[in-house]
C-alpha cells in the first residue's frame, strides 16, 4: 500500500501532533507500506504570525500528482495544505480520511476573539467529506458531534516504554515537571502560581512563544528549552510529579511518557487527563479544580508501579492498527458509496476549491 499523508505540522515543530505522526509513519513503514509526507518545508512557506516556528505553505505545486500516487489519503490538519488536499481529492471524487488534533475554534475565540462557532463551520465543512474522521478519544467524539460532526472513529496514541521508563529510585527528586509547548492555550501560569509541597520546586520543559515572559516572571522556575530523546526521558525519571495544566488538550502525548516513566499525574477534571486516565488504579492519576490538591495527592499517594502497569495498554502498534483500519470504510457499516467525496456532492462549500485546486496540480 502506499499512502499520502498531507500535514500543515511537521518538523522541525515539536508537538504532539508532529511526534504522533512521526511514529505513525515510522510503525506504518515498519509493516512495509510506504508513505509519503506531504508537509510545509516542501514548499514556498511563511511563518505563522504569533507562533513563527509553524509554517504556512503558499502554493503546493505537484501535489495532485504525488495523490494521484498513492493508494490512501490521510489528511492530517486543517490548513492550506491540508485544505489543498482536500479540495483536489473532492475535484477528482478521490476518498480520503481526517482527523481532528486541535481545538482551534477554542483557542482563536480566547486569543482573537473569533467566535467558536465561526471556526467550527469551517471544520466541519472541512472534514464533512472524509470517509473517517480520527479521533482521539470519547469525550472528543461526543463533543464534536455536539457541532454536527460525522462518521468519526477511534484513534488513540502510544508510548515507546523502551525509551520512557522509571529507571532507578535513586533518580527520584523533589520536582513537579511540566514537559510540553510553552505556550499560552497550554494554561501553565496556573502551575508556576501553585504552591508546592515543602521542598519542591518546579521545573519546564519545552520551547515555544511563552518560555520569555513566563521566565521573566518566575526566575525560581527551572526553564530548560526542549529536549528529546534520552535526555527528556531523564528529565521524567528525576520528577516526582507531574502536571498537566492545560484545559484544552484533546489528548496529551506528556501524559503517557509520565505513566511510562512511573511518574503520577496531576490535572484539571476535564476532558483529555479524564480520558487518558479512565479506568486507572489508585496511585496514578489525580485529578481536581484546585491543582495544588492534585499535586499534594500525587506526591502523597502515587504508586510508580501502578503508573507503569496502567500505560502499558497504549502501544504505538495498537495506535497505527488502528489508524490503518480507520483507511477504508468498515465492513458491514451501511455506509454507501454515495459518500465517497465527490465534486457535486460538495455543495455547501467556502468555494476556495478552484484557485486552490489549479496550485496543487
Amino acid at each position: 500500500m502506499r499512502l499520502t499523508l498531507v500535514t500543515d505540522a511537521w518538523c522541525p515543530q515539536v508537538n504532539g501532533v508532529v511526534r504522533t505522526l512521526e511514529r505513525t509513519v515510522r510503525q506504518v513503514e515498519l509493516l512495509g507500506h510506504q508513505v509519503d509526507v506531504i508537509h510545509p518545508g516542501l514548499y514556498p512557506n511563511i511563518p505563522l504570525p504569533l507562533y513563527p516556528e509553524i509554517r504556512l505553505a503558499l502554493i503546493c505545486p505537484g501535489l495532485g500528482r504525488r495523490i494521484e500516487l498513492s493508494d490512501h489519503v490521510h489528511i492530517a490538519t486543517e490548513g492550506p495544505l491540508g485544505l489543498y488536499a482536500r479540495n483536489y481529492c473532492m475535484a477528482r471524487g478521490r476518498r480520503f480520511t481526517t482527523a481532528y488534533h486541535t481545538h482551534f475554534p477554542d483557542y482563536l475565540q480566547r486569543y482573537l476573539g473569533i467566535p467558536a462557532a465561526w471556526t467550527y463551520a469551517y471544520m466541519r465543512w472541512f472534514h464533512r467529506r472524509a470517509s473517517r474522521i480520527m479521533v482521539a478519544t470519547s469525550s472528543l467524539e461526543r463533543e464534536l458531534a455536539t457541532w454536527g460532526f460525522r462518521r468519526m472513529a477511534r484513534w488513540s496514541r502510544g508510548v515507546d516504554m523502551k525509551l520512557f521508563h522509571p529507571g532507578n529510585a535513586s533518580e527520584r527528586q523533589p520536582l513537579a515537571l511540566y514537559v510540553g509547548r510553552v505556550a499560552y492555550e497550554k494554561n501553565i501560569e496556573a502551575f508556576l502560581q501553585v504552591k508546592l509541597p515543602h521542598g519542591f520546586r518546579a521545573r519546564v520543559v519545552g520551547d515555544g512563544p511563552a518560555l520569555a515572559e513566563l521566565k521573566l516572571r518566575h526566575p525560581q522556575v527551572e526553564f530548560t528549552g526542549a529536549l528529546s530523546g534520552e535526555a527528556l526521558a531523564a528529565e521524567y525519571r528525576r520528577a516526582s510529579v507531574f502536571v498537566f495544566p492545560s484545559r484544552t488538550d484533546t489528548f496529551g502525548l506528556v501524559l503517557l511518557e509520565s505513566l511510562a516513566s512511573g511518574v503520577p499525574v496531576a490535572a484539571y477534571p476535564v476532558a483529555g487527563p479524564r480520558d487518558v486516565l479512565e479506568g486507572a488504579p489508585e496511585g496514578v492519576g489525580f485529578l481536581d479544580e484546585d491543582l495544588g490538591t492534585a499535586i499534594s495527592l500525587a506526591v502523597a499517594r502515587g504508586n510508580s508501579q501502578a503508573c507503569c502497569d496502567f500505560v502499558s495498554r497504549y502501544t504505538w502498534e495498537k495506535s497505527t492498527k488502528q489508524f490503518l483500519e480507520n483507511l477504508v470504510p468498515r465492513l458491514g457499516s451501511g455506509e454507501p458509496e454515495k459518500n465517497c467525496p465527490t465534486h457535486r456532492n460538495d455543495r455547501k462549500s467556502w468555494r476556495p476549491r478552484q484557485s486552490s485546486l489549479l496550485l496543487a496540480r
